[in-house]
């Protein structure tokens, strides 16, 4: 009787340490597919949240009474900003950076510019789905299709006069990409 105890005992630790084996391969498989995406890596939670309310800031002044779509795809094109590597490393680099073009300091994002102190919000209700879709924009890695290029964008009422391909219209904005 022993013997079958001991058996028994063996089979179930071995079947034991091949569950807790898959376990661990499944979730370094999972880690591995988060390595290898775009979403970025934050050297702190102080450095995320940072970003995060950079980003909804940023969507809430861009596209604050757009459709839910329309703020996704704001926040989508300052994160094919921050991978195109040309524009900042970062979001709040991405929203912030400013150029000079004859002796006039010209900001990405028009809000920054105008609203210098940063003013909080007026309606929660809009920041609220605009911190909801910079979160899934830039810890969840979502991407709306068809916007995977979109650099730029500007409200439906101004014409720049840009030249640049477009590639969407999403609520009162037209998003372009880069000339070829």
């Amino acid at each position: 009787m022993t013997y079958v105890r001991t058996i028994a005992l063996l089979l179930a630790v071995m079947l034991g340490m091949t569950i807790v084996n898959t376990a661990v391969k499944n979730k370094l498989g999972e880690l591995q597919l988060l390595a290898d995406s775009k979403l970025p890596a934050f050297d702190s939670v102080r450095e995320r949240d940072k970003q995060l309310t950079c980003m909804a800031q940023n969507v809430y002044y861009e596209a604050g009474s757009e459709p839910p779509e329309g703020k996704l795809a704001v926040a989508q094109v300052v994160m094919n900003r921050v991978e195109s590597g040309r524009f900042g490393k970062d979001p709040c680099q991405v929203i912030y950076q400013k150029n000079v073009f004859y002796d006039k300091v010209v900001c990405q994002f028009s809000w920054y510019c105008e609203n210098p102190g940063q003013k909080r919000p007026k309606n929660t209700q809009a920041y609220n789905e605009s911190m909801e879709a910079s979160k899934m924009v830039l810890m969840e890695g979502f991407r709306l299709p068809g916007l995977q290029d979109a650099l730029y964008y500007h409200a439906d009422y101004v014409n720049p006069q840009w030249g640049k391909p477009k590639v969407a219209k999403i609520g009162r904005h037209i998003f372009y990409k880069e000339r070829i």
